[in-house]
């Protein structure tokens, strides 16, 4: 049985989106969805909205490729004033290694967002995407 799960938490400075899928491709529209309408809570240009889902998209399949079998998808989006800070994760296959930074995925990612990271310990791997408005 798939379930969606949507939590919002209040934080002193940012405002917490977090989404959890099941690490399945069917989903990532609904990733997809909430990076277009929390980026346009923000007042984002249409391009900046289109880069940024498109970024998401991107670090979702990454994590895909690596995911363990039944694993979910955790995605949290931090809302500040002027950025979006979009933060995905999964478990993954023992010995799972993401693409080299020099790799295309990992320019699309730099060439979308402000700033983009990644770490894999633990059979759990995250990649982060920061965005800032344009001014």
């Amino acid at each position: 049985m798939s379930q969606l799960t949507v939590h919002v938490e209040p934080v002193i400075e940012d405002d917490v989106v977090l989404l959890t899928v099941p690490a399945d491709v069917g989903y990532l529209g609904v990733l997809r969805t909430a990076t277009a309408g929390l980026a346009a809570r923000l007042h984002f240009a249409l391009d900046e909205i289109e880069d940024l889902r498109i970024a998401v998209d991107e670090a979702c399949a990454m994590l895909l490729a690596i995911a363990s079998r039944d694993a979910e998808l955790e995605c949290r989006f931090s809302v500040t004033d002027d950025a979006l800070s979009v933060e995905v994760a999964v478990n993954t296959v023992r010995g799972a290694r993401l693409p080299a930074e020099s790799s295309f995925a990992w320019k699309v990612l730099t060439a979308l967002t402000t700033a983009a990271s990644a770490t894999v310990e633990d059979n759990r791997a995250s990649i982060r995407l920061l965005t800032r408005r344009s001014p």
